[in-house]
C-alpha cells in the first residue's frame, strides 16, 4: 500500500473527518484508484471493529471512524458508480414495531456501511409488513437485520422474523437480529440466521454471511 494510502487509513482510524475527503482527493489525483482507496477506508474501519472488540476504543471513537469514513466515500460515490464497483451488497435494517431506540440500530448501520455493504435504515417502530415491502422494492438484498432494544419489544422481533421465514423469497436472504435484551439462544428460536451482541461484530458477521470474510 502506498504511504498515501496509509496515512488515509491512519485518518480514518483515528476519525479525522475533515481531512479525511481531502486526503481521498489527493490519492485519486495521485493516480490511485478509486476501489483501492475504498478498500483502504474499509481495512482502516475493520482495525477500529477489532479495537473496539477489545475494549481498546469505545462507542463515540468508533462512531467519528464510521463518520470519517462517510464523508470519503462521498468524495468516491461518484468515481465508484462510473466504475460499476460492485459493493458487498444490500442490506436493510430497522428497529421493530413498538420500539423507538435508534442509537444502537444506527450505530450498527454504519459499521456494515463502513463495511461496503449499502444500506436501507427503515428507522425505527417498524411494522412487520414493512420488512417485506422493503424486500420487494429491493429483491437484490442480502442480508436483513432486525433490533429490538427492549424486553417488551422481543415478541415484535419474534413475529417479524416469523414473517419473513414464510416469505418465498427467505432462501434469498439472511437475517441478522440484536439489541441489549438479545442473545443467541432467543436469535437461534426464533429462526433468525445470526445474533450480534454490538456494532462491529455486526459488521463481520455480515461479510461472513455473504461470503466476504
Amino acid at each position: 500500500m502506498s504511504a498515501m494510502l496509509d496515512e488515509l487509513a491512519a485518518k480514518v482510524a483515528a476519525g479525522k473527518a475533515k481531512i479525511v475527503p481531502g486526503l481521498v482527493q489527493e490519492a485519486l489525483d495521485a493516480g490511485e484508484k478509486p476501489v483501492d482507496c475504498l478498500n483502504t477506508m474499509i481495512g482502516a474501519m475493520d482495525v477500529v471493529g477489532e479495537r473496539f472488540k477489545n475494549n481498546e476504543i469505545f462507542v463515540p471513537e468508533m462512531l467519528i471512524a464510521a463518520k470519517a469514513m462517510k464523508k470519503g466515500v462521498e468524495v468516491l460515490k461518484p468515481l465508484l458508480a462510473e466504475e460499476g464497483t460492485t459493493n458487498a451488497g444490500k442490506v436493510i435494517i430497522g428497529t421493530v414495531a413498538g420500539d423507538l431506540h435508534d442509537i444502537g440500530k444506527n450505530l450498527v448501520a454504519m459499521m456494515i456501511e463502513s463495511a461496503g455493504f449499502e444500506v436501507i435504515d427503515l428507522g425505527v417502530d417498524v411494522p412487520h409488513e414493512r420488512f417485506v415491502e422493503a424486500y420487494k422494492e429491493n429483491p437484490d438484498t442480502k442480508i436483513m437485520a432486525l433490533s429490538a432494544l427492549l424486553t417488551t419489544t422481543m415478541p415484535a422481533l419474534r413475529d417479524a422474523v416469523a414473517l419473513l421465514n414464510a416469505q418465498d423469497f427467505r432462501g434469498n436472504i439472511k437475517i441478522m437480529v440484536g439489541g441489549a435484551p438479545i442473545t443467541a439462544e432467543f436469535a437461534k428460536e426464533i429462526g433468525a440466521d445470526a445474533y450480534t451482541e454490538d456494532a462491529a461484530s455486526a459488521a463481520a458477521k455480515a461479510k461472513e454471511l455473504v461470503g466476504l470474510a
